[in-house]
């Protein structure tokens, strides 16, 4: 009686089933309506609109086609750019090749006691043409065959000229101007122990050079004349113009005016380090120049010593001079100077005895970072008509320095 009571297998299967059924239907019911509504409006707005439908993507499709159309005459035009202009371009790019290109260096140095060799990638370009080679000074025919464009010796006591080459060309000194500079400091009398502070005025905005007078250096005038002077310090120069009563301008005023006052008349000064072209004279007004430093003591002193050390308030900086010849002890040299910029090419100017003779030698526009001190020695060897037993022997090694 129990058993009949108790529900059978299959209304309860049923009854499962059904339920099953439900909770499907209700899932699916539910993702339905959880659709976003923007795309079911979108898609019923399409529907209701054809025609807008049509609009939209015929607008695009313009927008298309022009685009098109200007990529195409962009492209033709560059062709054609490239057709009429590639040989101008290809001239243009050959000379910027050739105006800096990239070499090789092999450098060797020695650690922790071995010898280490590597390649170093540098940067080169070309010198410019200096103004004596413009002029075609080193056309002229010479029987020493110097390498200077620019060569003029006296007897420096009756200023009989021994040797003339090209000696009124009035042509770029470069460093040769700090003797005038020089004269300029002493003849201000200002005190030689008066400090002098490197400044931002001071740096080389004209060939952009460096220089290891780092700005707030601080030396004395004494100091900044003779780092000027042997090693031709370019801010030593320039700190001292513009410590002069009235400034820079003034003390370039002063410069031009001594040169007046030495009868030299084709010479013309607008730097106190030369580093600009536009500081010109001859060889013969150099000769002047030089004879009149020469009665200066500490120009001599300074202008003939090896090497110098200076201390800036930072650190301490060891000088060395830039002539070559200086540190030679077959050459009698009583004052000196050295230049370069590259529209000087490399420069000397010497007061020095050759057999007892006191001789004043003018070397300019050189080709060579040593040819003037090589000039300056087959000048002496003609001088001397083979006299000395012993001559001078210029090479790399003499250096010692960058020079100036």
């Amino acid at each position: 009686m129990k058993s009949d009571k108790l529900p059978s297998f299959k209304a309860i299967r049923a009854a499962v089933l059904g339920t099953t059924l439900s909770v499907a239907a209700s899932v699916v019911i539910s993702a339905t309506l959880a659709l976003p509504v923007d795309a079911f409006a979108a898609s019923t707005a399409s529907s209701h609109h054809p025609a807008k439908t049509k609009v939209a993507r015929a607008t695009k499709g313009a927008h298309i086609a022009k685009s098109t159309k200007k990529l195409e005459r962009a492209k033709v035009a560059r062709v054609a750019r490239r057709k009429a202009g590639g040989e101008k371009r290809t001239v243009a790019a050959r000379a910027e090749e050739e105006r800096v290109e990239a070499k090789h260096r092999r450098v060797h140095y020695t650690m922790n006691g071995r010898r280490h060799t590597e390649m170093r990638r540098v940067a080169f370009e070309p010198r410019q043409p200096a103004a004596g080679e413009a002029f075609g000074l080193h056309e002229s025919s010479s029987a020493l065959m110097l390498r200077s464009s620019v060569a003029y010796v006296v007897d420096q006591n009756t200023l009989e000229p021994l040797f003339d080459k090209n000696s009124t060309a009035v042509v770029p000194i470069a460093s040769i101007s700090k003797l005038m500079t020089a004269m300029v400091v002493l003849d201000s009398k200002a005190p030689l122990d008066e400090p002098i502070r490197v400044t931002d005025d001071d740096r080389d905005f004209v060939k952009n050079t460096g220089s290891r007078l780092s700005v707030g250096s601080v030396l004395s005038r004494e100091d900044m004349l003779h780092i000027a002077l042997m090693a031709s310090e370019n801010r030593a120069a320039a700190a001292l113009s513009r410590y002069y009563p009235g400034g820079r301008p003034a003390f370039i005023a002063a410069m031009n005016a001594k040169a007046k006052q030495l009868g030299m008349v084709n010479t013309h000064f607008e730097s106190p380090s030369g580093l600009t072209s536009q500081n010109v004279s001859t060889a013969r007004d150099l000769v002047k120049m030089v004879n009149a430093a020469y009665q200066y003591p500490l120009i001599r002193k300074f202008s003939t010593d090896h090497s110098y050390d200076v201390f800036t308030g930072k650190r301490t900086l060891a000088y060395n001079s830039t002539n070559a010849l200086v540190r030679n002890p077959s050459w009698d040299i009583g004052l000196q100077k050295t230049g370069f910029i590259n529209e000087a090419g490399e420069c000397l100017v010497m007061q020095t005895t050759i057999h007892g003779r006191p001789m004043i030698m003018v070397l300019l526009d050189s080709t060579g970072k040593y040819s003037r001190f090589a000039d300056a020695t087959r000048m002496r060897q003609w001088l001397d008509s083979g006299g000395a037993e012993e001559q001078a022997h210029i090479t790399s090694a003499d250096a010692g320095g960058s020079g100036t």
